[in-house]
């Protein structure tokens, strides 16, 4: 791409709309970023953008600031990070901050509690509904479906009080068995696949 072909202004603009329209954080983001980037504007593949989920996922950091800086440079490099990461961020900062200057009478008013009493089933559902797309695209193998269901299961119990484990953890492990599996992989193979 050269750089009068980069899409700076549109990614603005779309990370911008992701900001404003969408509540509930990053996991409820993903679906829209996925949708926005992937079907719409064909900035990158769905393998791309589930690859950037993970990075997101695993660095520190809030969900959809990482995916947006991550789309922004697979898109339109560092300036693209820079502007896609702004557009996410603006949005919640100005309503955050005219929230902040009216706190006390907001929380108040009927109309905006039983909003966000609906806000929050929309965004179970935006949440389940990226998880269910990134589990049905996810190449099924024995260690894959091993790694979900150990993982769904640590989940529930920990929901459940049974005992009490990070999900930082979880996905620490996670990443540890998938690395074991692929140094065994390049074991097999007699080190042609490094």
């Amino acid at each position: 791409m050269t750089k009068q072909n980069k899409p700076y202004l549109p990614l603005f603009l779309s990370f911008l709309k992701i900001g404003a329209f969408t509540f509930g954080g990053g996991y409820a983001m993903i679906s829209i970023i996925e949708n926005e980037v992937v079907s719409e504007k064909k900035w990158l593949t769905h393998d791309e953008m589930m690859d950037i989920t993970v990075v997101a996922e695993s660095s520190p950091g809030p969900l959809a600031i990482n995916t947006a800086t991550f789309v922004g440079y697979k898109t339109a490099g560092v300036p693209g990070s820079a502007i896609a990461t702004a557009g996410v961020i603006l949005p919640s900062l100005v309503i955050i901050y005219i929230i902040a200057m009216f706190l006390e009478n907001f929380l108040a008013i009927k109309w905006v509690e039983s909003a966000f009493g609906g806000i929050q089933a929309a965004v179970a559902f935006l949440i389940f509904g990226a998880g269910w797309k990134m589990f049905s695209k996810m190449k099924k193998k024995a260690l894959s479906l091993t790694v979900f269901g150990v993982s769904l299961l640590v989940m529930f119990l920990v929901k459940l009080g049974v005992f009490s484990f990070s999900s930082i953890y979880l996905i620490l492990i996670s990443a540890f068995i998938g690395l074991v599996a692929y140094g065994i992989s390049v074991i097999r193979k007699g080190g042609d696949d490094q």
